[in-house]
């Protein structure tokens, strides 16, 4: 647990498998920093499920961490399970919203990450 992140502070959070954890993740951490200061990075727990999901948790973070160094005690890391739905009830005092990137970096795949990799090792 990251002992300066303020668990009392409005957060912004981000879901995801990152597998692996690319450009496109990262601009979209950064527009929530500028949003609320600090992010929480839900990490979905997919490892295994299938072949597009080769990387434990802890690998994840891993990396996630490595991308993010000069971002420390701004984000915090929780493992979650597999998500198939974000549901929610009433106004609730948040809001649901989709960041908007340029082409090029919305055009970063994860799947054709893990593909490069797979050919490389091949």
């Amino acid at each position: 647990m990251k002992k300066n992140f303020n668990w009392k502070k409005k957060t912004c959070i981000f879901i995801g498998r990152f597998q692996p954890f690319h450009e496109g993740h990262k601009r979209i951490f950064l527009k929530g920093i500028r949003k609320s200061g600090q992010v929480a990075i839900l990490v979905m727990d997919s490892f295994n499920i299938n072949r597009k999901n080769p990387y434990k948790f802890s690998y994840v973070k891993k990396k996630v961490n490595k991308s993010l160094k000069d971002y420390k005690n701004k984000y915090i890391i929780i493992k979650i399970p597999v998500v198939s739905s974000v549901i929610y009830g009433r106004k609730v005092g948040y809001k649901i919203q989709k960041i908007k990137l340029s082409k090029k970096i919305e055009n970063v795949s994860a799947t054709k990450i893990r593909k490069k990799i797979v050919n490389k090792t091949s």
